[in-house]
């Protein structure tokens, strides 16, 4: 079975997916884990992301995979902090709107998938990876609700300050929501992979729900598909 959940930065959509990923015994696959993987691989490795040649060659040198939580290995070596580092963020957005990375990046998620129920989600994994998948899900939220989401997942992975006052300061939720607009913005122009609604998909505004009220209606859409036989 093959569930495919899109939706812009911030809407809930990793988080949704993992646990339903792991409630059901899916595995679970985030597109942006992989674009982040190339990203941090091009920092790594000295590669100016607009040279497409040496990112293309970057990608096809590497073996990617992921772990049953959705953690992205790179040639056996697993990789997460490394992905959400501030420089992965200045890049990703660009990496990810390169059509031949974008390419590269759906072939892989598809051999990976071959043979397996899958949770999958991303940017257009309902329009371009998996269009034929069982289930579509749309999940979207307004900037503002989903830069104070990012905001309080950074805060909660930062190292603690000598003060509450300084670990606030160092993170600012109007940057934040300057970056999501922007990455809305580049992903909605995308020539390839755009981020629009699939016409089959259900559609999900959690601006005003709780995780825990998201996962209810996800996995009870997900329980009536199954028990109607997919």
């Amino acid at each position: 079975m093959k569930v495919a959940i899109d939706g812009p930065a911030g809407s809930g959509k990793s988080t949704i997916a993992r646990m339903i990923a792991e409630r059901l015994g899916f595995l679970y696959i985030n597109s942006g884990s992989l674009y982040r993987a190339i990203s941090f691989l091009a920092l790594r490795e000295g590669i100016d992301w607009r040279d497409i040649d040496k990112m293309i060659s970057l990608v096809k040198k590497h073996h990617f995979d992921y772990l049953a939580d959705g953690s992205v290995l790179v040639d056996e070596e697993r990789l997460e902090e490394e992905l959400r580092t501030p420089e992965v963020d200045a890049i990703v957005s660009q990496v990810s709107a390169i059509p031949q990375i974008r390419s590269e990046v759906n072939s892989i998620i598809r051999k990976i998938s071959e043979g397996k129920d899958v949770v999958s989600e991303g940017r257009d994994i309902t329009t371009v990876v998996f269009p034929d998948a069982d289930v579509k899900l749309y999940l979207d939220a307004s900037p503002n609700i989903r830069a104070e989401r990012r905001y309080h997942e950074r805060l909660e992975k930062q190292v603690p300050a000598k003060n509450e006052g300084e670990r606030v300061a160092s993170i600012s939720i109007e940057e934040i929501r300057k970056n999501i607009e922007m990455r809305d913005k580049l992903d909605a122009q995308k020539p390839i992979g755009a981020l629009k609604i699939a016409e089959d998909a259900i559609y999900l505004d959690t601006s005003d729900l709780t995780i825990e009220q998201v996962y209810d209606k996800v996995y009870k859409i997900l329980r009536a598909r199954i028990a109607h036989g997919r």
